[in-house]
């Protein structure tokens, strides 16, 4: 089960509906954020991801909450036929597909609305499936993780890209004062909502990485799972696949 932290504590609303909403509200700043709170490291992340995926020469890739499309585009570069971009965040679809339409590639990625845990795909339809920063913003982790088992084809590629915390000493430290004072203050600089980027704080501290995602893995079904820590461990790569 994933975390039950969520952006604005309303109970009348699921975790599912208020991190849609929080992406919403954010989502004409998103990328500009993105590359102050990473220094623009998470670009270098990415292309790891893609380099991983790639391998496999896919034909159809899958990438879950997509947001603004960042890891689709690059995803163009496999020369992969059909590229779908899913998210929840209709105002975080609507940035990606003006980046698509400025990049020429409207006819290779499709964005498409819809929820990472009850996906309209048919079963064993991708080539490769990747989430960058999503999955710790599932509502039910293990539900997310054993629909993506569900439309990867067997033997397909399935690449995580998340943040986690560093396990040594001065990185942990410094992680942690970095994501409990800097990342917050950066977000009410640069954007209205105060509460969202407290919420990415949280939730990622609160997210089961490393050997504990792994074991999840494994239990909803993946084989060869490998976590690779990036950056003295403030994200991890996970690489899984399908019997």
């Amino acid at each position: 089960m994933a975390d039950k932290i969520t952006p604005y504590k309303d109970s009348s609303l699921s975790k599912k509906e208020q991190v849609a909403q929080m992406f919403d509200t954010i989502s004409g700043n998103y990328d500009n954020l993105n590359r102050v709170i990473s220094f623009g490291i998470d670009v270098k992340w990415r292309k790891k991801v893609l380099k991983m995926v790639g391998k496999s020469n896919p034909n159809t890739i899958l990438d879950i909450a997509t947001g603004t499309g960042d890891l689709a585009i690059l995803m163009a570069q496999t020369k992969a036929e059909k590229i779908i971009g899913l998210d929840i965040s209709a105002g975080m679809l609507e940035v990606g597909v003006q980046k698509i339409a400025s990049k020429n590639l409207t006819k290779t990625i499709e964005m498409v609305l819809g929820d990472s845990e009850n996906m309209p795909f048919e079963d064993n339809y991708f080539d490769a499936i990747t989430v960058a920063f999503g999955v710790r913003n599932f509502e039910n982790l293990e539900k997310g993780l054993a629909e993506i088992l569900r439309v990867l084809k067997p033997n397909g590629t399935f690449v995580i890209l998340e943040t986690s915390v560093p396990d040594k000493t001065p990185y942990k430290q410094g992680y942690q004062l970095y994501s409990n004072y800097v990342l917050p203050l950066i977000g009410k600089l640069f954007s209205k909502d105060n509460d969202a980027y407290g919420y990415l704080s949280e939730s990622a501290a609160a997210f089961p990485y490393g050997e504990k995602l792994n074991n999840i893995l494994r239990k909803i079904g993946f084989i060869d799972v490998v976590a690779l820590p990036q950056t003295f461990g403030v994200a991890t790569i996970y690489s899984a696949s399908k019997k």
